[in-house]
């Protein structure tokens, strides 16, 4: 089961701009399988890094607001924030070391 925090437009600036940890979001879509392929990935992360990185995960389909101010037009889509900044970006699926290595320095 998932710890992944589900953004939509309401808990976005609480979330991901003010939290005092680096947050790593998946924009994901349901009809798309390399996000289900990396799925459980996203979830041993969170699982494996708790306290030290926020996960959070949006559904394009259901969040186009999100989707659409982060220029989403690929998924997967994974974007890190620090301290209420974008720090870095991958686009497509990638297996666990890729993505830990997109936060592991901060």
């Amino acid at each position: 089961m998932s710890i992944a925090i589900n953004l939509n437009s309401g808990n976005f600036e609480q979330e991901v701009l003010q939290s005092a940890i680096p947050v790593l979001i998946d924009f994901w879509a349901p009809w798309c399988m390399p996000c289900k392929m990396i799925g459980p990935i996203i979830d041993e992360i969170a699982n494996e890094y708790s306290g030290k990185i926020k996960i959070c995960k949006v559904n394009i389909d259901e969040e186009t607001e999100l989707a659409g101010q982060h220029e989403i037009v690929s998924v997967p889509n994974l974007v890190i924030y620090k301290d209420g900044v974008i720090v870095n970006q991958k686009i497509g699926a990638a297996p666990k070391h890729d993505i830990e290595s997109m936060f592991k320095n901060l």
